[in-house]
């Protein structure tokens, strides 16, 4: 089965033409499965999403799907053609300054008095209309009389089509970065099927990115029912998956990834083939154990610990150079941390004011 293909008007640019996204989106005949929604490239420079959009588009070619899969690459037209030199920027909109995936409307429901006026419902309709709400919600932002900025018209149009699937996928990378995946608490047994060895466990709070954005409200909806004597399971899932380093693309790494999410979607029965994740360790540690080191003092850096290799307290984290104070004992200055640990990124540049985030880390770490 081929895709179709489509665009999407998300702003205007100040020459006056149309800012437009391309869509592709696989759809059998008859639906039978959960949809699926998959994004890349919200950021400038993260651009490995798009590969393996790429790789999966080809693989969903041949199989047999049960439910809708639309597949977004670059998805941040703006970011992405944000250039200086040599380098993409494209992680905070321009106009504002706000990060592009932290513009995701947060919808502050009153869950409570929605619920009594839809608790007649059975559980398929109370949750075809909670998913109505929040898709009109963001047809109404996007019609907000008094106008709303770029970054949020972009954001709020990725999130509208995000809310009207039962599986979000957004795809990343970090600056110098492991495979890492966000995945919310109450779905951790899905990190088995992809092909990325660590976890972050994410609560029910919204921080303003695209994946909180979706389960946010239906967790919440789902913990409300509990304390009113109906248990409906959160039928939503959403994970941020972070694919190595920005500005790199790897065709042939991409069907790694492609691997794990089409074992996702086979296990979900998105797809009818079966696909059996791939036997490696995983390992996990909640979000609020996910520790950001800052560098003490600016200088020069030289990035001792690897990413996405464990790292025991004491050991060296980076040196940092201080050619200034040449033939002083604080020329090199080496730097460690006090607990067992696993980096997962590190800032991409070698040169960093003092309080630049350094290495952000796992700590407490356990097995999936």
């Amino acid at each position: 089965m081929k895709p179709g293909r489509s665009t999407l008007k998300i702003g205007e640019l100040a020459t006056g033409q149309d800012l437009e996204l391309n869509l592709f989106e696989f759809a059998p005949e008859v639906l039978t499965g959960p949809s699926v929604y998959i994004q890349a490239n919200v950021h400038g420079a993260e651009v490995q999403g798009n590969a393996v959009i790429y790789q999966l588009m080809q693989a969903l070619e041949s199989c047999e799907l049960r439910g809708k899969i639309t597949l977004v690459p670059l998805a941040n037209p703006l970011g992405i053609n944000q250039k200086s030199g040599e380098f993409t920027l494209g992680r905070f909109d321009p106009i504002t300054g706000v990060n592009w995936n932290r513009e995701y409307l947060d919808h502050k429901l009153d869950i409570a008095s929605w619920y009594q006026g839809h608790k007649h419902l059975n559980d398929a309709e109370l949750i075809a209309h909670f998913r109505a709400l929040l898709v009109e919600r963001c047809y109404s932002r996007l019609h907000e009389p008094w106008g709303i900025t770029t970054g949020h018209r972009l954001a709020v149009s990725l999130q509208q089509m995000g809310h009207e699937a039962d599986i979000v996928l957004d795809l990343h990378t970090g600056p110098k970065s492991c495979k890492h995946l966000y995945c919310p608490e109450y779905d951790k047994d899905a990190a088995k099927y992809f092909s990325i060895p660590y976890t972050l466990l994410i609560p029910n709070e919204f921080g303003g990115a695209m994946d909180e954005s979706i389960f946010c409200p239906w967790w919440q909806l789902s913990e409300y029912l509990a304390t009113q004597g109906r248990e409906i399971e959160v039928p939503v899932s959403a994970f941020t998956l972070e694919l190595g380093s920005q500005e790199n693309v790897d065709l042939a790494d991409a069907l790694v990834d492609v691997e794990g999410i089409m074992a996702y979607l086979s296990q979900r029965g998105v797809i009818s083939e079966r696909v059996e994740p791939a036997e490696m360790p995983r390992y996990a540690c909640y979000l609020k154990d996910y520790k950001k080191y800052h560098a003490p003092l600016g200088g020069l850096v030289e990035y001792k610990a690897k990413v996405g290799q464990p790292l025991l307290a004491g050991e060296p984290l980076a040196n940092i150079l201080r050619v200034d104070r040449y033939g002083e004992e604080d020329a090199i200055v080496p730097l460690s941390l006090p607990v067992d640990c696993v980096p997962v990124l590190h800032f991409a540049s070698a040169s960093v004011y003092q309080g630049t985030e350094l290495y952000k880390v796992m700590t407490k770490v356990f097995a999936l």
